[in-house]
């Protein structure tokens, strides 16, 4: 038995029908011949796109010469306006600012100090799913409101209970709804000047969302400068000068900055936890064996985490699987040659986890769910090659040690309540927009444990 995996398009289509298939789903509008190439091209009338799957090409553009290929803007275009200029969608001097402010508190040290907060969402988590034993759950809307709340917790001390946090959570949701990732600005290159035809209710969720964080971010400058600031991911960037300016984050920046960790803090984990759980379900002999391994844990603690090397494997098999970001877009700063191809300079450099992590020459059966594979000779050879979950080298997401934290430790605390099984006339189908999640959503069944 193999996980659900979207069909492949076929091999020619329309330019129009690329992106009508494209707008509806990233994955299945690519064709079948991508999980064995190592490089395929794409044209349309207005831009060159490059797909590399070899992993010297992608260790070239993440790893060795990232300023020569820096983030492309055309997908973030759908963005800015909850987004507007953060690290997410920066470049070069700017980006380099921001991540010099926001390193170091994602650093491992501060993981220990944010333990109890995560816990706190992932017990509150558990409670919630074991009240539902007995029945059928859509399990992706319980995993958006853990890590949301996850989010909250670390960055503010507040639970996703909290009025502001719960409305942000919503108008998020209404955000997704009514923008798509994809626009105009993905296939045409239009001036800065020209309007993005972002749809009202768009531009309305977006601007309640900046709106609510911005008050959060008043609020905390107010309890910095007189001293009763919680420490917190929120207190620890708003406070911490750049290095070589002493600037700190203004206000507007900080906005920025915490709808990007929203987003990629809540959206990604979400997706993540999400298929993490279904696979678990799918093949309970693995289930089985988590839970045992969380049990002889006990409580779980920091220091505990490090123990439960088998989970980590069974999530780190989720993220190969169903990476949350399946594809990761740059552009060439100047011509390229890769592959004996010209590649001519503002050609768009598509990276794909998603191909990469089912690459047919690089996994054995790519396509099967098996996290033993982690401590096989080829397992340990791709991860270092050909595992790119949370991107790669100087734009690798500041967020990686959080995620790889949470997830084991949202998906412990939840087999340690419940047993969870498939909905078999409720099939999950994968497809791709922001990330990776299922159109019909993921049904599961629980049961107490």
């Amino acid at each position: 038995m193999r996980p659900p995996k979207p069909p492949s398009r076929p091999h020619r289509v329309s330019l129009w029908r690329y992106a009508k298939l494209f707008r509806a789903d990233i994955l299945s509008a690519q064709p079948a011949r991508l999980y064995r190439a190592w490089m395929a091209e794409f044209r349309t009338p207005f831009f060159r796109s490059f797909l590399a799957n070899q992993p010297e090409l992608v260790k070239t553009v993440l790893k060795d010469r990232p300023r020569d290929f820096p983030k492309s803007n055309r997908v973030g275009e759908g963005l800015r306006p909850v987004l507007g200029n953060s690290v997410f969608l920066t470049n070069g001097a700017t980006w380099e600012r921001q991540r010099r402010i926001i390193d170091p508190a994602f650093e491992g040290g501060r993981l220990r100090d944010t333990f109890p907060a995560m816990q706190a969402a992932a017990l509150a988590c558990a409670d919630r799913l074991a009240a539902q034993a007995g029945q059928e759950v859509e399990i992706e809307e319980e995993a958006s409101h853990a890590a949301a709340d996850v989010i909250f917790r670390t960055l503010f001390s507040i639970p996703i209970e909290h009025e502001v946090a719960a409305r942000v959570f919503r108008r998020f949701r209404d955000y997704q709804r009514a923008q798509p990732i994809l626009n105009l600005a993905a296939f045409v290159p239009l001036p800065r000047w020209m309007p993005r035809f972002i749809p009202r209710e768009a531009k309305r969720a977006g601007a309640e969302i900046r709106a609510l964080i911005r008050g959060l971010c008043e609020a905390r400058l107010q309890e910095i400068a007189v001293g009763t600031a919680p420490d917190d991911l929120a207190t620890k960037i708003m406070t911490t000068p750049d290095p070589e300016t002493g600037e700190i984050f203004t206000t507007e920046e900080m906005v920025d900055q915490v709808a990007i960790f929203f987003l990629a803090g809540h959206e990604t984990s979400a997706s993540a936890l999400g298929w993490t759980l279904y696979l678990l379900a799918l093949f309970p002999d693995w289930q089985d064996r988590v839970a045992e391994e969380v049990g002889q844990a006990g409580d779980l603690e920091f220091p505990e985490m490090a123990k439960l090397r088998l989970t980590r494997d069974v999530f780190r098999e989720a993220l190969r699987l169903y990476p949350p970001v399946p594809m990761m877009v740059r552009e060439a700063a100047c011509p390229e040659h890769f592959r004996d191809r010209d590649v001519p300079k503002g050609s768009q450099i598509v990276l794909s986890p998603w191909h990469l992590h089912r690459h047919e020459r690089l996994w054995e059966k790519p396509d099967d769910f098996d996290p033993a594979r982690w401590q096989t000779e080829n397992g340990r050879s791709c991860l270092r090659e050909a595992f790119i979950p949370f991107s790669a080298g100087a734009r690798v997401c500041t967020g990686a040690g959080f995620a790889m934290l949470e997830g084991p430790l949202l998906m412990a605390e939840i087999l340690r309540r419940v047993r969870v099984a498939p909905v078999a006339r409720r099939p999950p189908e994968p497809v791709a927009h922001l990330t990776v999640r299922s159109r019909t959503g993921i049904w599961l069944q629980l049961d107490r444990r």
